[in-house]
This record gives C-alpha cells, sequence and structure tokens, in this order.
C-alpha cells in the first residue's frame, strides 16, 4: 500500500473510533435522564375520563 493509502486509511480510522466514542459518552453521560423519563401510567391520555 502506498503512503497516501495508509494516511487515508489511519484518518477514516481515526474518524470513525472517534465518532464512536464521542456518541457512547454522549448516551452514557445524558445528566438526569431519570428525571425526563414517564411510563405509561404517568402520562395522562384523557381517554379514561367519563363525563
Amino acid at each position: 500500500m502506498t503512503t497516501h493509502g495508509w494516511i487515508l486509511m489511519i484518518v477514516s480510522m481515526g474518524f470513525v473510533i472517534s465518532l464512536f466514542l464521542f456518541c457512547f459518552y454522549r448516551v452514557l453521560t445524558t445528566p438526569k435522564s431519570e428525571e425526563r423519563m414517564h411510563g405509561p401510567l404517568d402520562i395522562d391520555t384523557g381517554d379514561t375520563d367519563e363525563p
């Protein structure tokens, strides 16, 4: 493989690995994600109210 091929492969693999690690970091370090999550019983749809 030529020198340019090695450079292109190293840069592209570095970009993919960096993006992979960044996405994992963003998903695993979401601040206070428990406070924003709602279960089906917490959501009032209004369809069970009797007139």
